[in-house]
């Protein structure tokens, strides 16, 4: 069974309740900073072999996990399918020293999927971001979770919403009341199943040029119905 540990966060500053890292055959910042696959020319790892009753545990992401969080996140925004693999590598770079530094502080929060072989086959996290004050909620972190990925060869073996519900005992034990996601079309169901509900966030590109490629298309139309292109004739 994994258990999360538990996080103190304050205002402004945040921590981690079990202290300094001791990371897996090598101590603590073993393999911190050194990239373990090709994900950052954009390249996939390997996806280990899913077998028939095949054993799944659960631990607590590290920074020693830093590349294989990078390359969940990469392969998360591939199967996605809004963004070109060009826009997703130069993305992994800049996530790369945010998750880093995070991981380190306490404010990113991790739990990894491992099998019998020791290979990762699922992760996700929780940020215990900043926020705004809000009518009833006392503090000012919003918990988002983010970068769920399970590999292809695991799915449907309960392991996504087995890393949510981690992901969400550990917002609980930290004392926070509510968490907070943005939900592709694949983790829907999953979301719904833990006991997430549908809010109505919006968002406008006001450069059209970052906006997904799906966004692009609905802005032309847009456009187009504005000016009588698309009216019936």
């Amino acid at each position: 069974m994994c258990r999360l540990p538990r996080i103190a966060v304050t205002e402004g500053a945040y921590r981690c309740g079990f202290g300094r890292y001791a990371g897996p055959a090598g101590g603590a910042g073993a393999a911190i900073g050194k990239p373990i696959g090709p994900t950052a020319r954009g390249k996939r790892m390997p996806t280990p072999r899913a077998s028939r009753g095949a054993r799944v545990t659960y631990r607590n992401a590290t920074v020693a996990d830093l590349e294989l969080l990078v390359d969940h996140r990469h392969r998360m925004w591939s199967d996605i399918g809004n963004r070109t693999e060009a826009e997703i590598s130069e993305h992994d770079t800049r996530y790369r020293p945010w998750a880093k530094q995070r991981l380190r502080s306490g404010e990113l929060v991790g739990c990894v999927a491992e099998a019998s072989d020791g290979s990762a086959v699922a992760s996700g996290l929780v940020w215990f971001r900043p926020d705004q004050p809000r009518p009833k909620l006392p503090t000012l972190v919003s918990p988002y979770v983010l970068s769920m990925y399970t590999e292809p060869a695991w799915r449907g073996r309960g392991l996504a919403t087995r890393v949510v519900r981690e992901l969400v005992a550990t917002v609980r034990d930290a004392g926070y009341p509510n968490a907070e996601l943005h939900a592709s079309r694949f983790g829907r169901r999953i979301y719904r199943r833990v006991g997430f509900d549908r809010t109505w966030e919006m968002r406008l590109w006001i450069d059209p040029r970052f906006a997904p490629k799906h966004a692009r298309k609905s802005s032309r139309t847009r456009r187009r119905t504005r000016k009588g292109l698309d009216r019936v004739r």
